[in-house]
């Protein structure tokens, strides 16, 4: 058992973040306004800071990552691959799983990989506080840890129903010195407008969103800026830190490379860190599955549009080609908060519309079953979010015992569930239920993008 933990050497972090939108056979299609115009840098500059918005628009294939940040990633990376050995001997599969374990980081998730890179470059360009939201509480706890380390004030909107769920979340924020408020909130005027007209609304991802960039933007100091734990092209690039440390550690397992990558995608930001050096690898000919998962409640990629979006409910945001289930979508109370938003990536829906990539979704009691049998055989209990990924390498493991065939499987464990043991209770319990988002609602929530401007489906048909 002594390749159960596979650690590399401190010396051997990647020095550079790997960029996709380099190598896409297609490249996604620019961000624009409602009336079809191209969004440039300068038209963003009051929610971002100038150098993240230049990793936002970079082609450019390797970026440095500065050495003050790698000082601060040294605290948790590289962290451990492990080896799902006792997983595999219970399903009794000829596959190989291996799993990236981000559990290992202060706030528990692989959040930091990002936030703390986002908060450095905000420090730079001499902004004094970040704005954001959370869902499940992983990305508000790691921007609330990133802002203390380097020094700057934190507000985080969480999304009600995680707010009320997951208390311990909220003081992980405060114990870092963030602010945290439940949204939607009377704060901000979005806030405020959306109560008046859903009192017991429980929130979305899109909602919270809006009052974080209204309350960035409202800042007449102009010290404020609006910081994203997902979605965007530069949080894509900084958690491929992940993916770069696979490959250095598969090697010294001996494996040549995956058969599958498999990772829970809400935003896509996880997905993306472990799979997208991957994805490169696919581009140049390996024969690579690679699959992102999601919540049957919140069928973005399966059953979404691809279709120009904006990225929060009040329409704030410029304009994404992305697959939607539309802004307005107020998803259903699911535990796996973090993987309740209406939208995706665009650069991971660009993989998926090249056929790089094939989703699937999963409802949250074969996801909490799943989630159960990982903690009875390799002892830990995941994130909710993550109970998607396990559920899917659990099927991948039992085709390749079905088809005779070794296997090796590589997961981003992406977080622990120690903050959202109700979740784990409310199942015990028999109190969640199968649950797929009806058809109806589905069509209902997409009816405010038909007269928005349509993206191309762009792709070689070589996948």
């Amino acid at each position: 058992m002594s390749d159960v933990v596979i650690d590399l050497p401190a010396s051997e972090i990647p020095r550079k973040w790997y960029n996709l939108a380099a190598d896409l056979p297609n490249p996604v299609q620019p961000p624009i306004t409602p009336e079809g115009k191209p969004v440039t840098g300068e038209m963003l500059a009051p929610v971002f800071p100038m150098n993240l918005i230049d990793q936002e628009f970079s082609t450019k294939r390797w970026i440095d990552i500065p050495n003050e940040i790698l000082d601060i990633l040294y605290r948790w990376r590289p962290s451990p691959l492990r080896r799902a050995r006792y997983l595999e001997d219970y399903l009794q599969t000829p596959a190989r799983i291996y799993y990236k374990d981000e559990s290992i980081s202060p706030p528990g998730s692989h959040k930091p990989n990002t936030a703390v890179v986002q908060a450095w470059y905000n420090k730079q360009f001499g902004i004094e506080r970040l704005t954001t939201e959370t869902g499940a509480g992983q990305w508000g706890s790691a921007l609330a840890f990133a802002c203390k380390l380097v020094g700057l004030e934190c507000k985080v909107f969480m999304v009600r129903i995680s707010f009320d769920q997951k208390p311990f979340r909220k003081i992980m924020m405060q114990t870092w010195g963030a602010d945290c408020i439940a949204s939607p909130s009377r704060e901000t005027n979005f806030g405020r407008s959306v109560l008046e007209k859903m009192p017991d609304t429980p929130g979305s991802l899109g909602i919270a969103i809006s009052e974080a960039i209204e309350a960035a933007v409202s800042d007449k100091t102009g010290k404020t800026r609006y910081s994203l734990g997902s979605v965007l092209n530069h949080v894509m690039l900084h958690q491929t830190i992940i993916g770069l440390e696979a490959k250095k550690q598969l090697k010294i397992a001996g494996e040549k490379g995956p058969d599958v990558v498999i990772a829970c995608a809400g935003g896509g930001s996880n997905f993306a860190g472990l799979a997208f050096p991957y994805v490169c690898d696919k581009i140049n000919g390996a024969d690579i599955e690679i699959i992102p998962c999601e919540p049957t409640a919140c069928p973005t990629m399966t059953r979404g549009e691809f279709i120009y979006d904006h990225g929060d409910t009040a329409c704030m945001t410029p304009l994404l080609a992305m697959y939607s289930l539309g802004h307005a979508f107020v998803p259903p109370a699911i535990h796996a908060g973090g993987l309740r938003y209406h939208g995706m990536a665009p650069l991971v829906c660009q993989t998926i519309v090249e056929g790089l990539c094939t989703p699937r979704s999963y409802n949250q009691i074969r996801s909490y079953e799943s989630a159960l049998l990982w903690a009875r055989t390799e002892g830990t209990i995941c994130a909710p979010e993550t109970s998607h990924a396990i559920a899917c390498v659990i099927d991948e493991a039992n085709k390749a015992k079905e088809e005779g065939r070794e296997k090796v499987i590589l997961m981003c464990y992406s977080g622990h569930g120690l903050m959202d043991l109700s979740g784990y209770d409310a199942f015990l319990s028999g109190k969640l239920t199968e649950y797929s988002l009806p058809e109806s609602d589905l069509q209902e929530s997409l009816k405010v993008t038909r007269n928005l401007p349509k993206p191309r489906m762009q792709k070689t048909g070589k996948w």
